[in-house]
């Protein structure tokens, strides 16, 4: 397949979920970027940048200035048709079955739901440099209504550390209790997956894969630095590695967190 042709076959997908573009000012923009950041569940492994996606258009509203940092390219000049186009050759079907996959999930998602999910898939990406990095995409809604999605809200972060190899992999992360989908295989159907982790051992290992120490984990949680490490050896009993480097590039390559 073509270049072209992977951005209009995106774009056709994105065009299913959105019939009309809203237009919103710079100043209103921004405050819903500050806003779902504040709630947006993510983690950050590495170094990221934000993107905001305008899904009528199939367009950037917004691209953080971090990004020359990440992958080298200015703000200005990166688009979604620059992104594809440097997307390896080999994760380039998986980006799109990723994307159709999320289109249908949140086109069948009832409306009080949509904002307790999150997306998140890996592929590899050119930078500026013409190296490839790994990306972890991970995707909240930030601008929809009953019938249409507008804009949604995307962090990008540089996990080539973790995940030098391998294969790319997809999942949908419920919040609030609601049920996640962990390493989507099946082209077809997704189905919820078992969780291997109790709530409190998930944002335990979010905040490992963060790189933070035990005392920094039970500050935050308010847990005592006792029960942080009892909950560490459990995660690695139950993940079956020894190391908490293992533990970090498993819940990468699974898609735990």
């Amino acid at each position: 397949m073509a270049q072209s042709d992977y951005y209009l076959t995106a774009r056709r997908f994105w065009k299913t979920v959105t019939d009309r573009d809203v237009t919103i000012s710079e100043s209103q923009l921004q405050l819903q970027l500050e806003a779902q950041k504040r709630l947006f569940n993510i983690f950050q492994a590495g170094n990221f940048y934000y993107i905001i996606f305008n899904m009528y258009k199939s367009e950037l509203d917004f691209v953080d200035s971090n990004i020359t940092n990440v992958l080298g390219y200015a703000p200005e000049e990166f688009t979604i048709a620059l992104l594809l186009e440097n997307i390896h050759p080999e994760d380039k079907p998986y980006f799109l079955n990723f994307e159709y996959r999320v289109v249908e999930f949140f086109k069948a998602l009832p409306f009080e739901k949509v904002m307790k999910y999150k997306v998140q898939y890996d592929v590899r990406v050119k930078n500026k440099w013409n190296k490839y990095q790994r990306v972890l995409h991970q995707a909240v809604q930030l601008d929809y209504d009953e019938k249409n999605y507008y804009r949604t809200l995307s962090l990008h972060t540089d996990i080539t550390h973790i995940k030098p190899e391998g294969t790319p992999c997809f999942s949908l992360i419920g919040l609030d209790d609601e049920p996640s989908y962990y390493n989507i295989q099946d082209a077809n159907i997704i189905t919820q997956s078992f969780d291997l982790f109790t709530k409190r051992e998930r944002e335990i290992l979010k905040c490992i894969v963060e790189g933070k120490s035990s005392k920094a984990i039970a500050e935050e949680l308010y847990i005592s630095l006792h029960t942080v490490n009892a909950h560490r050896k459990n995660l690695l009993s139950k993940a079956a590695v020894k190391t908490p480097v293992e533990l970090v590039r498993m819940a990468i390559r699974e898609g735990w967190v």
